[in-house]
């Protein structure tokens, strides 16, 4: 049987290229072998994507992400010292996927023919090798968002979703590990993503930030990767009532595959995978947990955030590489779910959203 398609909602591709220097055209092994002698980071030579293994994986069309935080005065994050700082690094990531179409290796997606013909040409390829990844471009964090005219410039090169915070405080919202509600600069630039129907990501909002966006944003709204607080209780992920309103604006929600977010008893920098048995099956409890809520399988799919940071030392045990996510496919049968469910998980769920929302 051929390998299905997939789509991942949440990749930092430029991330990892400009910032971890990973040339992502070459092979996982190459990649891991530079790394082998450095430890300035903890994902160090366990990097799990690359070009060639998204291919490897079927995994056809991304949403790859810039990401540039500001960091406040005392704040232990890391992250640039100014806005301008922090744009000019979202634009030598924007350069990155420019250069990437240029060999031919990404497409940027941009509207609804672009999305129709990049999922033909991948339907209809009898050998995938030499296709272009197709990539729907997005904001993690709206810092670097100088004000809120750069939304238009952004726009105008592509940008088509924003999420208004990540980690800690923001110039936007406060994120994950934070409390309180978003700033005044959050609406304004609501406003005018509402104008260019830009996809509003909920992800790392606040629980009070949350509900203030899903009360003001009238534009089409997704969490790319979220797991399920029923079973991980921590604000980073969704509440069961979070879930219960972003089905009533018919959003899709990404399944991650960092295991903090998967089991509550992984602690980043310092638990194994492999000890604690988490592996890829971990995340179908939380699939299982929203279909229950929804009463189908039509707001699931993969966001797995692989490489945001972590690599296999923070993954599941049973995944090498971004391609093993076609093991979902016996995962997913062996627990009952159907061919066309399935698909939908793979990809179909995050093809419609954007045929629904995109002209």
């Amino acid at each position: 049987m051929n390998k299905r398609f997939i789509v991942d909602a949440h990749l930092d591709l430029s991330m990892n290229a400009i910032e971890w220097n990973r040339d992502l055209t070459k092979s996982l092994d190459e990649i891991r072998q530079r790394e082998m002698f450095k430890s300035d980071k903890p994902d160090r030579g366990n990097g799990t994507v690359c070009l060639p293994e998204l291919k490897k994986g079927n995994i056809g069309l991304v949403v790859a992400t810039q990401l540039s935080r500001v960091s406040t005065l005392g704040s232990s994050l890391n992250g640039w010292n100014s806005p301008q700082q922090a744009w000019a690094m979202t634009q030598a990531q924007r350069v990155w996927y420019n250069e990437m179409e240029k060999l031919g290796e990404m497409k940027l997606i941009k509207n609804l023919p672009d999305l129709n013909n990049h999922l033909k040409i991948w339907d209809s390829a009898e050998n995938i090798e030499n296709l272009p990844i197709g990539y729907v471009l997005s904001l993690e964090g709206a810092d670097s968002l100088v004000n809120v005219d750069y939304v238009y410039e952004a726009y105008d090169y592509g940008l088509r979703v924003i999420g208004l915070s990540h980690f800690g405080p923001g110039r936007y919202a406060p994120g994950t590990k934070n409390i309180g509600g978003l700033e005044p600069r959050a609406y304004d630039l609501m406003r005018e993503m509402s104008k260019l129907n830009m996809i509003l990501d909920v992800t790392h909002l606040t629980d009070e930030g949350f509900e203030q966006a899903l009360d003001f944003y009238d534009g089409p709204i997704w969490a790319s990767h979220h797991n399920v607080r029923k079973i991980v209780p921590n604000q980073r992920q969704l509440t069961d009532h979070q879930i219960k309103r972003l089905i009533e604006r018919g959003a899709v929600i990404g399944g991650m595959l960092d295991c903090w977010a998967m089991d509550v008893r992984f602690i980043d920098t310092v638990s194994d995978p492999w000890q604690l048995d988490i592996k890829l099956e971990m995340l179908v409890d939380h699939w299982d947990h929203i279909c229950q809520i929804s009463g189908n399988a039509d707001h699931i799919g993969i966001g797995s955030d692989l490489d945001g940071i972590f690599g296999t030392e923070q993954a599941p045990w049973d995944m090498n590489s971004i391609s093993d996510l076609q093991k979902f496919d016996p995962i997913l049968k062996n627990r009952g779910y159907i061919d066309a469910d399935i698909d939908k998980i793979f990809h179909g769920n995050w093809i419609q959203f954007l045929r629904n929302n995109w002209k």
